[in-house]
């Protein structure tokens, strides 16, 4: 895994990055190369275009694009758009997610979750992605923590996690979802008048915006519940659907992404398996 984003690639230059980290893997130039995700975003390396709902691997990978005027075979894979004038989305990344976690657990039916700077909930129905949410949270979560009068309340919060505050916070939310705006503002008035630290802020905050996404996000009759995360983010939503009651099981998104990206390969390239 790189630090290596999209700033850095787009004034590094996209190639050079993949080249540099082939290079330390001793990849030879005659093997080629699949990626997914905002590199091929308008703004990234190649626009890779979306693929319309309901998805399946075929079109998915049928829609790769090839990089022009490069030694290597670099694909592209397409982002999957949601083309309701109602709620439109689109996804550029996680559908390579879906794909690894649809192959690897047989997947059929089911209601999946990934949390992110931008979490989507997708619903998985005869083993294709025929609907589609996009959940803001991450972001939410920045904006608010460093960009209102909550900054303060967070400042020098410490690693300890606060998860009874957190639950709490899960609970209120989804007791009261329009009051969001309210209980958000709870958290200065709880540190200026009971004192609460700045760990207690920082999961309250937390919990509130996954609690809110969790109300909206969750579709009862969306087969079994599958959460596709790590790390922190995987343990905190964890604890969110518990606190829901929603029963769950977590597959690992990097395994996922990586098993979508060998299917799509595959598919690509039928050769070379």
């Amino acid at each position: 895994r790189s630090a290596e984003g999209m700033t850095t690639a787009a004034t590094t230059g996209f190639e050079a990055v993949l080249e540099g980290h082939l290079a330390d893997l001793g990849v030879p130039a005659t093997v080629p190369a699949l990626a997914c995700g905002m590199v091929g975003a308008r703004q990234g390396w190649v626009e890779a275009g979306y693929v319309d709902t309901p998805a399946r691997l075929a079109g998915i990978a049928a829609g790769a694009v090839r990089v022009p005027g490069i030694a290597r075979n670099v694909r592209i894979l397409p982002g999957i758009a949601r083309r309701d004038p109602a709620a439109p989305d689109v996804i550029r990344g996680e559908e390579t997610q879906i794909l690894g976690a649809l192959a690897a657990h047989d997947l059929e039916t089911a209601t999946l979750c990934m949390p992110g700077t931008h979490s989507k909930w997708g619903r998985v129905a005869e083993g294709c992605l025929s609907a589609f949410s996009t959940f803001m949270t991450g972001e939410l979560f920045a904006a608010v923590t460093g960009h209102t009068i909550l900054a303060h309340a967070v400042a020098d919060a410490p690693d300890d996690e606060d998860m009874e505050a957190f639950r709490q916070a899960v609970a209120a939310v989804l007791a009261a979802p329009a009051r969001i705006a309210n209980l958000l503002f709870q958290v200065r008035g709880g540190q200026l008048l009971f004192g609460r630290g700045a760990a207690a802020a920082r999961e309250t905050i937390s919990g509130s915006l996954i609690g809110l996404e969790i109300a909206g996000g969750h579709v009862a009759d969306g087969g079994e519940l599958v959460l596709i995360a790590a790390g922190r983010l995987a343990r905190l939503y964890g604890e969110a659907l518990g606190v829901a009651g929603l029963t769950h099981r977590v597959i690992d998104a990097d395994a996922a992404v990586l098993g979508g990206l060998s299917l799509a390969a595959r598919s690509i390239w039928p050769s070379r398996t």
